[in-house]
């Protein structure tokens, strides 16, 4: 009982960050939409700031499907039916976010670098932080084939369960 009551609050409490974290996402996302389509900030600094807010746009979609994606997945272990086949799908989708922004990251490097000409650590930092979320990719990949594997076990624990019931 003491494990089902925390199972159910550690749900609960990640759907509330989940739907905190999309709410800033579309606050962000409005916002940067906000200052491309009034042109009330004009872009008189250093860097070119359209193309890095169309980035943030962008890397905010990605990460709603991200957040929609592990909702779904939760629901899914609320409701015992995440050792299926469908889970693959939202998997798939979170992979393909971080990817996605991994590599928006390292535009944002591009854009960054040439006003870091007299200090390159900075763009090698950046870059380094783009390597980790592809590790993080990487990490949420093995977890993917751990959950195959899962599935191929329960699959063949049916089957097996199947075979017993027809003997018995």
């Amino acid at each position: 009982m003491e494990g089902w009551v925390m199972g159910k609050l550690a749900v609960q409490a990640l759907r509330a960050v989940l739907a905190v974290v999309l709410a800033g996402t579309v606050f962000v996302q409005v916002s940067m939409l906000w200052l491309l389509v009034s042109g009330s900030d004009p872009e008189d600094g250093s860097l070119p700031l359209t193309p890095l807010r169309v980035i943030v746009v962008l890397g905010m979609v990605a990460a709603q499907a991200a957040l929609v994606s592990v909702w779904r997945l939760v629901t899914m272990v609320r409701r015992g039916t995440v050792f299926s086949h469908k889970a693959f799908r939202y998997v798939d989708i979170v992979i393909g976010s971080i990817v996605s922004v991994s590599l928006m990251w390292f535009v944002v490097t591009a854009i960054n670098a040439p006003g870091q000409r007299e200090d390159p650590g900075v763009s090698v930092i950046m870059a380094g932080i783009g390597v980790a979320i592809l590790g993080v990719a990487l990490i949420v990949f093995v977890l993917r084939m751990l959950l195959a594997q899962a599935v191929a076990r329960d699959a063949e624990a049916a089957q097996m369960q199947a075979e017993l019931d027809e003997v018995i």
